[in-house]
């Protein structure tokens, strides 16, 4: 299985800025690229086997994002979390996520909800791969064109900053295990309860989801120094 995140992409992609952003953002979101640590552009783009440019314009991306931060004449810092940073994050994500998927339970459209299927897919097949960048790539698709299916666009930027900041530093462990392939089909399932209209069984499946990601994904509280 593929799972470390960085990997060499060569020239030949039409869209290799979109593909060294995707990539970069799952190294960030896993803890391949480390916490505190200043990396610059000409290594990374070795690293990856591309040119610098691309390599650029996706770490000004990532620091649009608040995943980097500029580090002047040296290159760009991993912005670090703390373990209270990411109970924050999920404990906004449970308030937002789980009540917002009901609803679209209760009243969305069937067929658009069924258009997402695909995505779903996606992700259980990255997630067979050990794909870290696919999986992370689909799984906010996913999450976040559900919500979309509410109309709410603020909601939906809302949802994309705070899962855009988790951090899961134990995903790549998970690959190499058949947990992350567990994860995944959690979306097929709530998408079958979506489409069921069950909004209280899809409540319930989310919040266990977003709990997996804060209580296995990311250090839990059990686990921290004293």
């Amino acid at each position: 299985m593929t799972a470390p995140a960085l990997r060499r992409l060569g020239e030949a992609r039409p869209s290799l800025r979109a593909d060294v952003s995707q990539v970069l953002r799952a190294a960030v979101v896993t803890g391949e690229l480390l916490p505190g640590r200043i990396y610059s552009v000409p290594k990374l783009a070795q690293q990856f086997g591309v040119s610098a440019t691309p390599v650029r314009e996706a770490m000004l991306e990532l620091v649009q994002e608040g995943l980097l931060t500029p580090a002047p004449n040296k290159g760009f810092r991993i912005v670090e979390m703390s373990d209270d940073d990411l109970d924050e994050i999920a404990a906004v994500r449970l308030l937002l996520e789980p009540p917002a998927t009901g609803e679209v339970a209760r009243r969305g459209d069937r067929e658009a909800v069924r258009l997402l299927r695909p995505v779903a897919d996606s992700i259980v097949t990255s997630a067979r791969a050990g794909d870290l960048a696919g999986y992370l790539s689909a799984d906010l698709d996913f999450h976040l064109g559900l919500l979309a299916l509410l109309g709410n666009r603020r909601l939906v930027d809302t949802v994309r900053g705070l899962r855009t900041q988790t951090r899961l530093y134990g995903l790549t462990r998970l690959a190499e295990t058949d947990r992350l392939r567990g994860s995944a089909m959690e979306h097929l399932e709530l998408l079958t309860l979506v489409e069921a209209g069950d909004d209280a069984g899809a409540e319930a499946l989310l919040r266990r989801h977003i709990g997996h990601t804060r209580g296995i994904w990311s250090r839990p509280r059990e686990s921290r120094p004293a």
